[in-house]
């Protein structure tokens, strides 16, 4: 069964972390910028404050004396902000930010004899001005500081996820048989550098890679070696069987050691389609035909159903023997009919069993695994997804809605110049 093919990384935790980065430095920098500014502000604010009152105060000796005022001095001017009137005629003294002509100013204010308020005015455009200046380069000092943050955090978080991305891609093969990949950080390979949690996982997986392969090669081996044992040792035994005389006995034998040469040649072909070294013999074949012989030479009572034939570069050897255990396996453990339906480059096999078993059809077929009292060894539809793979063909294994075991074999398209037999 072909592995499933994960998404691709998306960049969505580069994203986030440069999201995450930007709102933790805007907060940062809002509140830096409201501290400075409210700090600036007050203590020039009270500056101006204590100027106000001390020149009021002057300005109500001299009114008291009958001196004559200053110029930024009035008794009841007509700007004076009316909170601070109101607060001269209730007898107290108080400042208060406003405007004189347009322009700001600090107002200080305070009651005179015949109930007056006796105003005094402080120029307070330049404090306007650097408040102003300061909020200014506040606000262009945060945004180049949050700025280079940003670019600073996402070329770090990438460098991070890109080595993850690495460590995935690799996983990704490795999932699909490519047991010879592996990260290869460089963290992981130099002691002398920090170690962090990529690295980790870096090293983690190219040590679960190099013992799976190491496990694999050697079941691998040992079923190569096992079947080669047995070969000739059987074909004695063969030999022998065909010389005992006839009688039940005689039958029990030659069935048995029919079944264990069955094996040793499954053992030997599986050992052969581990090693990733069959060949192809390519030549063009017609399915419909094709799947006609296979059913013939199975002796089963199998319909081959042509919905649209089609001619196709295959192997043919292999293709028989892909079409060859998926018939016998429907006939050994499903029920009839078993329907061979040709449909162009698409082949399937169905039964009317009881379908295929869970595990079977979430991870495809499994050596020596079966279930249910089922007879067999479970290498028949392993050998035909290994043979599939080799035709460069897609075998799926699923259960029809309405019962039954449902195999389709999905062969690759025909080279240009090779026409459907249809047409």
């Amino acid at each position: 069964m072909r592995r499933p093919v994960l998404p691709q990384w998306s960049g969505a935790l580069a994203v986030k972390a440069a999201v995450f980065i930007t709102v933790m430095c805007c907060a940062l920098a809002a509140l830096l910028g409201v501290l400075v500014h409210v700090q600036v502000t007050n203590q020039t604010v009270g500056q101006a404050r204590d100027l106000a009152l001390a020149r009021l105060a002057d300005a109500t000796q001299a009114f008291e004396a009958g001196d004559t005022l200053l110029p930024e001095a009035a008794v009841d001017p007509v700007d004076l902000p009316r909170p601070l009137r109101g607060l001269a005629a209730a007898g107290r003294r108080g400042t208060m930010v406003g405007e004189h002509r347009g322009q700001p100013a600090m107002w200080a204010a305070g009651p005179v004899e015949g109930g007056h308020a006796l105003a005094v005015r402080v120029d307070y455009a330049q404090q306007a001005r650097t408040i102003q200046g300061l909020d200014s380069a506040i606000l262009w000092s945060s945004a180049l500081a949050i700025g280079a943050t940003v670019l600073v955090g996402a070329f770090a978080v990438t460098r991070v996820t890109r080595r993850m991305h690495a460590t995935a891609r690799v996983a990704r093969r490795i999932s699909a048989g490519d047991l010879d990949a592996r990260v290869n950080d460089p963290r992981a390979g130099d002691p002398s550098r920090p170690q962090d949690e990529v690295a980790a996982v870096a090293a983690a997986l190219d040590s679960m890679a190099a013992s799976l392969q190491g496990k694999l090669l050697a079941e691998q081996r040992f079923t190569a070696d096992v079947a080669h044992e047995l070969r000739t040792p059987l074909t004695g035994l063969h030999a022998a069987a065909e010389l005992l005389p006839p009688g039940r006995p005689t039958e029990l034998v030659r069935d048995r050691v029919a079944a264990l040469r069955t094996l040793t040649e499954d053992l030997l072909e599986i050992s052969r389609l581990d090693t990733g070294r069959e060949r192809l013999e390519v030549d063009s074949e017609e399915l419909g035909a094709l799947a006609e012989r296979v059913v013939r030479a199975s002796g089963t009572p199998t319909r081959v159903r042509v919905v649209r034939d089609a001619r196709v570069e295959t192997d043919r050897r292999r293709l028989e023997r892909v079409l060859g255990n998926l018939v016998s396996n429907a006939h050994a453990h499903g029920r009839a009919p078993v329907v061979v339906t040709v449909d162009g480059p698409v082949v399937t096999v169905r039964d009317h069993g009881d379908g295929y078993p869970d595990y079977l059809v979430a991870h495809g077929p499994q050596r020596f695994r079966t279930e249910g009292g089922a007879k067999g060894h479970g290498l028949g539809l392993t050998i035909a997804l290994g043979q599939s793979e080799v035709l460069g063909a897609h075998l799926t294994f699923t259960n029809a809605p309405d019962g039954g075991a449902l195999a389709t074999l999905t062969l690759p398209p025909a080279p240009p110049g090779v026409r459907d037999s249809s047409d």
